[in-house]
């Protein structure tokens, strides 16, 4: 999936905000615009107001990296659909055919997560490599694998998230706030988890604060996992939890005392298994375009 400098669409629907785009890739965007999430009918109506006139309607197609879980298999029954989410008022929201009919365009959707993954192997931190993850830190804890460039998906797709992870030494007092699981990763390292742990805005913690070496060591466990089932040679770590000065290298130091020296085998062209995004926060809305790729005409 590549844009070959068409002219497309992209769409980061989050749970916060939504992010449109018109755009060739990093170097020409025409047109942006973001906004609060609201409601389904008020956001969608909104970008596909976007679509509808000015620069918005040079594009050739229209890609959404969609926050989750969503259906992304075109053959599920409910393809384009956000399903069981904790984002009141979204679950089974129909994000990908008010979008379509609006704008009258080949549209595609992929999990926000597979789209940066995509974005950043196109024209960030994963270039040149096929077989990669990326982890975004905020609202939830998500990760997108590829494998051989392609998005790997299975039942639904990936939900790392969820997955179990040894409790620090220092943290064993913590519920965790996922509402389906209490202390899975996302319960205990999602900026919720860090707002409630600690009782104040993750933002407000200064550097030194126990909070991040607490963060690096669940983190860490992801990436190791990753490495070690996801056979992926990067881990990308976004979001903007992970945009904390110093987090990534903590996190990188860890994964590489649990790996225990086998990811040297993986670390063939120089290259750290846990990186920084190149993107930053615009992962997602140029990933979206790389979606969009796949859904223009041959």
């Amino acid at each position: 999936m590549r844009t070959g400098g068409q002219i497309l669409g992209g769409i980061d629907a989050g749970g916060t905000s939504f992010r449109c785009i018109v755009a060739t890739g990093p170097g020409q965007i025409l047109a942006e615009e973001r906004f609060a999430t609201t409601s389904p009918d008020e956001t969608l109506a909104r970008a596909a107001a976007f679509f509808a006139d000015g620069p918005g309607r040079q594009a050739a197609a229209i890609g959404i990296a969609c926050f989750g879980p969503v259906a992304v298999d075109p053959a599920h029954p409910r393809y384009g659909t956000i399903l069981s989410t904790p984002k009141h008022g979204w679950s089974f929201c129909d994000v990908l055919g008010p979008i379509r009919a609006a704008s009258g365009r080949p549209v595609a959707i992929e999990t926000d997560v597979i789209a940066a993954a995509l974005g950043e192997r196109q024209w960030g931190a994963g270039q040149g490599e096929d077989n990669l993850a990326y982890v975004t830190v905020g609202t939830g804890v998500g990760a997108g694998i590829l494998s051989q460039g392609k998005p790997f998906h299975g039942a639904l797709h990936s939900e790392a998230g969820h997955i179990r992870v040894p409790r620090h030494p220092d943290d064993g007092a913590f519920a965790g706030v996922c509402r389906f699981h209490g202390d899975c990763l996302e319960g205990l390292a999602s900026a919720p988890a860090l707002a409630a742990r600690w009782g104040c805005d993750p933002a407000d913690l200064p550097d030194d604060h126990q909070a991040w070496e607490i963060e690096a060591h669940y983190l860490a466990h992801l990436c190791a996992t990753l490495v070690l089932v996801g056979a992926v040679r990067r881990v990308i770590l976004g979001g903007g939890v992970c945009a904390r000065s110093g987090l990534v290298g903590r996190v990188a130091r860890r994964a590489g005392d649990l790996l225990g020296g086998y990811e040297a085998s993986l670390d063939v062209d120089g290259h750290a298994i846990v990186v920084p995004p190149g993107l930053g926060l615009q992962a997602g809305s140029l990933g979206a375009l790389v979606v969009a790729a796949s859904a223009c005409p041959v």
